[in-house]
């Protein structure tokens, strides 16, 4: 499903007085995994509904191979058979009474046939490893289980690329770990993925390329040399994850290090040297 390419070029966003992006751009990688970090308040959520269609840029344009996303009925309606956004907070998309019902809503409204619709919702709950949900009512699943019924509901879509709000925030460790297998299943069924999030030790090792939102502005590139830059990090109000900070005090070469493994990968290999 990952065939589309996603992008945002000059992305202008502001609400009333207060300038949000300015002139954001940023390319998807197709069939990667994106994490999107920056300080609460840094547009983080803004440039992901914008990327999505949600929010009208004053200035710039998504695109999508290419092409500008057109913000009429028609172009968002295609828009969202291509790229899928899915909330923080799943009470936020989740409204119907059943969990098959909510995960079917998207596919029943784009017009198809029930035996399409069952399979598509049948996937998606595979994919998130929820089958045994299907039937259970909304309000007796946990919030973790809420979260990823969200993320089947925006799967049942199949976009080529989802984009998921802080996906990890609210959970106990348990529950983290049920939604890291949840991204990795969407890489599996080749689906971009692309995720906002403060934990950049988490960005570090799950992501293929990370995106830095400072003042309005994406600086984006290799996890590695984005997050060992200090002056970056700062200047984002973040922390440079552990393991470089670590490779840092230790005066190793921090390519490759995206855990401890690596690390200890590093820091043998210098003392090789």
């Amino acid at each position: 499903m990952s065939h589309r390419q996603l992008a945002a070029s000059g992305l202008e966003v502001a609400f009333g007085q207060r300038r949000v992006l300015r002139g954001a751009s940023l390319e998807v990688p197709s069939g990667q995994r994106l994490a999107l970090l920056g300080a609460n308040g840094s547009g983080k959520t803004t440039l992901l509904r914008t990327l999505a269609g949600s929010v009208r840029p004053g200035a710039g344009e998504v695109l999508v191979d290419g092409g500008t996303l057109a913000f009429d009925r028609a172009g968002l309606k295609s828009h969202r058979q291509v790229v899928q956004l899915v909330a923080q907070n799943p009470d936020d998309q989740l409204f119907a009474a059943d969990v098959f019902r909510d995960v079917s809503f998207g596919p029943l409204n784009l017009g198809l046939g029930e035996a399409e619709v069952r399979q598509r919702v049948d996937h998606a709950l595979a994919v998130l490893s929820i089958e045994d949900l299907a039937e259970r009512p909304i309000h007796e699943l946990s919030y973790g289980q809420r979260k990823r019924v969200a993320i089947a509901g925006a799967l049942a879509m199949e976009p080529c690329v989802m984009l998921l709000d802080e996906p990890t925030a609210g959970l106990d460790p348990q529950g983290v770990d049920e939604m890291v297998a949840a991204l990795e299943s969407l890489r599996a069924a080749h689906t971009t993925v692309v995720i906002s999030t403060h934990d950049v030790d988490f960005a570090l090792w799950w992501a293929d390329r990370v995106a830095v939102l400072v003042d309005g502005v994406v600086h984006h590139g290799d996890p590695v040399a984005m997050l060992s830059d200090a002056d970056l990090v700062a200047s984002a109000r973040l922390r440079r994850p552990l393991v470089l900070e670590a490779a840092a005090q230790l005066g190793v070469d921090p390519t490759g290090v995206t855990d401890i493994a690596g690390l200890v990968a590093a820091v043998l290999a210098d003392a090789a040297a």
